[in-house]
């Protein structure tokens, strides 16, 4: 049956071969069957640049090329500098923060989710912060071990704020999400992020929708599978 995979929060690195195993594997046994994959963010774990010569780098690009499938990318909070080089190089094609698709005779919205997370304000401030243009640009004009020293650092004070945050304040607001479902007249919102995959149900413009949430790569693999007239989502061993 024709359908169309989405998958997010893979976080990939050095530290967690399985991870990228399993995923390599998802790439070679379940996405050629799909007529399209979307990636939703955080494919990596960090990301300081196109010109970082990580190997793990060049070996999903390698990958993701030899797909012969459309692959679609939405830059998520940890991979938010991907640019057009690895795009290329990868085969992806690079999206807005925001899509909305039409699938199967389904109209939906698919994002990062991060944005939903509004509750969060240090975070929101702060991303509102690393995404301003300019200071993009300065970040990637520094030398790589540069660049490399500040995202440790970095990486390493969210970790410690996070450790303190309440757990209600990191998900999504159900307001956002109904505010954007309605402004893009939709009933299906696909997104990842929040770590928390689940199916929840809601009305939106006295219409029954849905908040299809992707898991994130830990112990196992995390994917939404589309097709008409079914969303699942669906889990699988690495």
């Amino acid at each position: 049956m024709p359908h169309t995979l989405f998958i997010a929060d893979l976080h990939l690195c050095h530290e967690e071969p399985a991870i990228t195993a399993g995923f390599l594997r998802f790439l070679q046994r379940e996405a050629p069957s799909a007529d399209a994959l979307y990636i939703l963010g955080d494919l990596f774990e960090a990301w300081i640049g196109d010109d970082d010569p990580n190997p793990l780098h060049q070996q999903i690009a390698a990958a993701l090329r030899q797909l012969t499938i459309p692959c679609y990318f939405i830059h998520g909070n940890r991979d938010f500098l991907l640019g057009k080089r690895f795009a290329k190089a990868a085969g992806l094609t690079l999206l807005p923060e925001e899509k909305i698709l039409t699938l199967y005779g389904r109209r939906l919205l698919i994002m990062h989710g991060d944005t939903l997370c509004i509750d969060d304000h240090g975070y929101q401030r702060f991303r509102r912060r690393m995404h301003q243009r300019w200071l993009q640009r300065l970040f990637l004009s520094l030398p790589l071990f540069v660049r490399q020293c500040i995202a440790q650092k970095m990486r390493a004070g969210s970790q410690q704020v996070n450790s303190s945050k309440d757990m209600t304040i990191m998900d999504v607001n159900q307001q956002a999400v109904e505010e954007v479902m309605r402004r893009d007249d939709v009933t299906t919102l696909i997104h990842g992020h929040t770590h928390r995959p689940a199916v929840h149900t809601l009305e939106i413009n006295h219409q029954a929708a849905q908040r299809v949430v992707l898991g994130a790569w830990h112990q196992e693999g995390s994917a939404v599978k589309v097709s008409a007239g079914k969303i699942s989502l669906i889990s699988f061993v690495f």
